[in-house]
């Protein structure tokens, strides 16, 4: 009986493991960057360490926090709202305006919150390192419970900012302005907008680990860049659109098309298959000749081996 319960223990923690070469060996992705070809590959494999953490981790700690970041992205909404109303009239607003929109990132990334667009990036690459099935069920896994959660956040925040008495009415009307200045875009220009923020993230999330203590800077440059271009981001962007929804100022389907649908089509291509796809080959090459030199070095130990067995053979005789 003991027994028993022993084994349903081990099957019921065992844990999802993303398949690499590392694991297959019982090693350690190396990121020590004087170890590794290039410092480009030594970032490379940094993220591709937190990836497979990101594709290993349970499904409802993922949905808890995706839906956590989707909430903390109304902040953003909620200082260019604020912003726009206090500044009207000031020269330079438009620059000030748009600095609010970095607020939500700034809470989600350093409070280590699930948003989809970083993970656009970082959890693609263990796919990209071995390109399987399994790997690609766990990347889907990811997105789809990381997007889920943070569209139901968006929408929590968005109703809560309509419904709950906690704006005047010229913030109300700043939040209506804001969201429909994003909806003015095609469903073309949503696509368009989208790839080149999914760009800007991407790189964002490529420079987090040479970034040290200046991090918090990196992401307020980067979004910020995001906002000024007027780009659409599926998280963000869903609390604007759906503010608008819950205001009575647009349709359910307008949410769907032409905002949500085109805008996540245009932030996977910006951030995976343009950035993670480039800086992946990049350093492929990298990779290749750091597995020659290890092939080579194992060759060598081994013939070592085999020529001190010999030596020892030979002095018995």
């Amino acid at each position: 009986m003991d027994e028993l319960k022993e084994d349903k223990i081990d099957k019921s923690t065992d844990a999802i493991e993303v398949e690499s070469d590392e694991k297959d060996h019982g090693e350690k992705i190396e990121v020590d960057e004087e170890r590794l070809p290039s410092r480009a590959m030594a970032i490379h494999e940094h993220i591709r360490q937190d990836g497979e953490k990101e594709l290993e981790r349970d499904a409802m700690a993922l949905l808890w926090s995706a839906i956590a970041a989707g909430l903390s992205m109304g902040a953003s909404l909620l200082a260019k709202g604020v912003f726009h109303v206090n500044l009207e009239g000031v020269p330079g607003s438009f620059l000030l305006e748009n600095l609010g929109y970095t607020f939500g990132f700034i809470i989600v990334i350093m409070a280590r919150q699930q948003l989809f667009t970083e993970n656009t990036v970082t959890a693609v690459l263990p796919v990209m390192h071995k390109p399987n099935g399994a790997n690609l069920l766990l990347l889907l896994r990811l997105w789809g419970v990381v997007l889920l959660g943070n569209i139901i956040g968006t929408g929590l925040a968005a109703f809560a900012f309509e419904y709950m008495p906690i704006f005047d009415e010229e913030t109300r009307d700043a939040f209506v302005t804001i969201g429909m200045e994003v909806m003015h875009n095609t469903a073309g220009e949503m696509f368009a907008n989208a790839i080149i923020s999914g760009w800007i993230i991407a790189t964002m999330v490529w420079m987090f680990p040479a970034a040290g203590a200046a991090k918090i800077v990196v992401i307020i440059i980067m979004t910020w860049l995001v906002a000024l271009g007027n780009l659409t981001h599926i998280v963000v962007g869903s609390v604007e659109i759906l503010y608008l929804v819950f205001n009575g100022t647009i349709h359910w389907s307008d949410f769907f098309w032409p905002f949500a649908l085109p805008t996540l089509a245009g932030n996977i291509c910006g951030g995976t298959f343009i950035f993670a796809l480039i800086s992946h080959a990049q350093i492929r090459n990298d990779m290749s000749n750091k597995k020659k030199a290890e092939a080579k070095a194992e060759a060598k130990r081994k013939q070592e081996v085999e020529d001190g067995k010999s030596g020892k053979q030979a002095q018995r005789r």
